[in-house]
Order: structure tokens, then sequence, then C-alpha cells
């Protein structure tokens, strides 16, 4: 089932949509120097590509863009997980910011060059042996699934179900799959009390290491959805304690002004500032403010 609940800390408050992204994020969960710091550095080296990052809930947008890509060959269309004329559970929830969001990259023109979402799922009493059909056509008619990977059946609790990880083919070769994937998991991670967040593969891609140039340490093959052109999947799956380590390293290698040497060709170095730790955490690039109840 989804979850229900977007922040426990502010009960009833409804997000706003679309706004940039350190403005978008309030830290209720995990830990929140290393959060805030490298929300604030990855909005920086976006920045500095001429670049904007957006936090989003508005899947009908979400959707239209997709259309226009695939109509002119840019992308594939959405899974029904994350197709808000199809995304329902057996609750009819739908796609919506207690349950999802979505990240957009754009440009000086205002137009999306890369995407990257995601989806919540309350897996505490199943797994994802169990729920990978309903998840991944948004409900389980009977439409089948052959999973034998050996990380479904341990990747339960609350989960993330990642995707959309999308770069529009002029802003590729810019390292945005290395940037944008992380931003989404950690700000889920900062969202809601993730215990694993994983995402669907090929199998091929699987072997050419594409799982941990997204950030994902780990691995498992064996997901075939019959009768789709999803027939040979991996896994690739983190917990949320690999999310910090991977974020952490991220910064002090690829985001970080103190061995340039060392920065991705095309993400600009730089250098995280000093923040405080609070209960929840409210981030901006310009400075940090901390309380309980603030938002913006």
């Amino acid at each position: 089932m989804l979850i229900e609940t977007l922040n426990p800390v502010h009960p009833g408050t409804i997000p706003e949509n679309n706004l940039r992204l350190p403005d978008a994020v309030t830290i209720v969960h995990g830990p929140r120097r290393l959060l805030a710091r490298f929300f604030i550095a990855g909005d920086r080296a976006a920045r500095q590509l001429g670049l904007h990052l957006r936090v989003r809930y508005d899947f009908d947008e979400l959707l239209f863009l997709n259309r226009q890509e695939v109509t002119r060959g840019n992308w594939r269309p959405l899974l029904d997980m994350f197709n808000i004329e199809h995304a329902h559970n057996v609750e009819h929830a739908t796609l919506n910011y207690d349950n999802a969001f979505w990240v957009s990259c754009e440009n000086a023109n205002g137009e999306i060059v890369a995407t990257f979402g995601g989806r919540l799922y309350d897996w505490r009493n199943t797994n994802l042996a169990e729920q990978a059909c309903a998840m991944f056509h948004g409900e389980d008619r009977g439409q089948g699934c052959i999973i034998t990977a050996e990380a479904a059946t341990r990747i339960s609790g609350m989960v993330i179900a990642a995707g959309i990880a999308w770069v529009r083919p002029d802003y590729r070769r810019r390292h945005l799959s290395r940037l944008v994937p992380r931003i989404g998991k950690a700000y889920a991670c900062a969202q809601w009390p993730v215990d694993w967040i994983f995402g669907y593969v090929t199998s091929q891609h699987a072997k050419l290491g594409m799982p941990a140039s997204y950030g994902h340490r780990h691995v498992s093959q064996g997901v075939t959805y019959p009768g789709t052109p999803w027939a040979d999947l991996a896994i690739a799956y983190s917990s949320a304690d690999d999310v910090y380590d991977d974020i952490a390293s991220f910064l002090d290698s690829e985001l970080s002004s103190a061995t340039s040497s060392q920065a991705v060709a095309g993400l600009a170095p730089v250098s995280p500032p000093t923040v405080l730790e609070h209960s929840v955490t409210k981030i901006s690039s310009d400075g940090v403010f901390q309380g309980s109840s603030s938002l913006s």
C-alpha cells in the first residue's frame, strides 16, 4: 500500500509545487548536516551549468512532457506506476505529494532537460517480490511477473521505487545522470523514513555499470514482465545508509573544490557550506533556516 502521510512534523501541510530545489526541501529524516550540504552543493553545481533543479508533484505535467518527448523519439512512454492516468493501487490512491515526487532540471529557456522521480510504498508487511506486479502496472489485474532476484524478498518496509531517469539527448554527456538521481534519492530520504530505494535497469545496462552511475551499490538479477518489452531486468537498490554514504563520497569527490582534478567533467566544483543541525532543517542556497514549523 502507499503511505498516506507526507510529513508527520507538519500534518496537513500541502507543499508548494515546482519550487527550486533548496526552497523545496525540509529535512525531516536522515543526517541533516550531510543532506543540507549536498542539496546546496548540488544546486550550485547545476546553476554553474546554467540549469535549475526543481521538486514537483504535478504528474499531469510529467505525462505531458513525456508524451512530447516520446513523439520526438527522445524518451520511452512512462511506466504505469508514474503515469497519473493509470497509477492506482487497490485503494485508488493516485500520485501526489503524499506519496511521490519528481525532480526537473531546466535550462535558461525553461525547458526541462532531465528528470528523476520516485514513488513511496508502505511495504512493512510485504515486499517487492509480492508487490512487483501491482507496482509496475499501477494495479494488479493479473498481468503477471516472474521475479527470481534474491533482493526482492529483502526490499520491504518504507520503500521508494525510483524511475523516470531521463536526460534530453542534447544534454547528455554532461553527467546529469550522476547528479539528478542522487538529488532525487536524497530528497526522498530527507522527506520520508525510507528503508530502501530501488529501480529497474536492463540486465545489459547493469553489466555496463549504469547502477553505479546512479549511486546504487547493489544489483540483483532476475525480473521479467511477460507480454511487455521489459523481459530481462535487474534490481538496482540501496538502503538509506547506502544513499548517505554515496552522497558523502559524491560531495567529497565530484562536488568538492578541494581537488578539482577529481571533479566530474561538466560539474563545476562546489565548496559545501557549514550548516547547523536541528530537529527539522529548512535549507536554502543563501542560508540555512532552522525551526520546528517554519515553511516557505
